[in-house]
């Protein structure tokens, strides 16, 4: 039994689906569905959504292969760049989606027993808040946010999937992060305060830090 075809360059993959071959478009699909579809969930808040944006994202590969130019950027990028296409036409048909789909999709994870039950519904709470303050964003600075430190693609990467210049992003990003902040600020004081030592120390997300940098 043959061995499933995986090369290592998403170039090399791109040039071969442009060539009809099914077998690297399911190659790619397998390593990038899951970049496509965090950025289209981040964007829209709504999993049903970047379900189908993923699919639409690889249909249009499958049609448009041969149109990307390898130097030019990366796959990561070229597919970040349909995606946001996507997303942004679903947002203009749709409107904006005020929260996260609370189903993740994925498989139920073994039962464990936290030490810090209260701990972990603290950590639970503030990705929830993350994800809000993230959505309440106008698009051009969720976009940023959301390629630059969630996905963390270079600022050349992220000009390129936006189609802008790299000051641009800097900039953008910048007011992002001062907006996510402030954001984040006054959902934290809107969060009652509860009771206990547990409480005292929270710790810090690593995805808050990313976007507080």
């Amino acid at each position: 039994m043959s061995e499933p075809f995986e090369p290592t360059s998403d170039d090399v993959l791109l040039a071969r689906i442009a060539m009809g071959a099914a077998d690297a478009l399911a190659a790619l699909f397998r390593r990038r569905q899951g970049d496509v579809y965090r950025f289209a969930l981040h964007m829209s808040g709504a999993v049903a959504v970047a379900e189908d944006v993923t699919q639409d994202v690889f249909l249009i590969v499958m049609r448009d292969a041969g149109r990307y130019e390898p130097g030019r950027s990366t796959v990561a990028a070229w597919l970040c760049g349909i995606a946001r296409n996507c997303v942004r036409q679903r947002l203009e048909r749709d409107g904006k989606w005020e929260s996260l789909d609370e189903e993740t999709g994925g498989e139920e994870a073994p039962a464990m027993v936290h030490p810090d039950p209260v701990g972990e519904l603290v950590r639970g709470e503030r990705v929830a808040m993350l994800r809000r303050a993230v959505l309440a964003l106008p698009v051009r600075y969720r976009e940023v946010v959301v390629l630059c430190d969630l996905e963390e693609l270079t600022y050349a990467e992220a000009a390129d999937a936006l189609g802008c210049a790299i000051g641009t992003v800097r900039s953008r990003l910048h007011r992002a992060r001062t907006m996510l902040a402030a954001r984040l600020a006054a959902l934290s004081a809107a969060q009652p305060r509860a009771t206990g030592p547990s409480r005292t120390a929270e710790p810090t997300l690593p995805l808050q830090k990313r976007c507080m940098a």
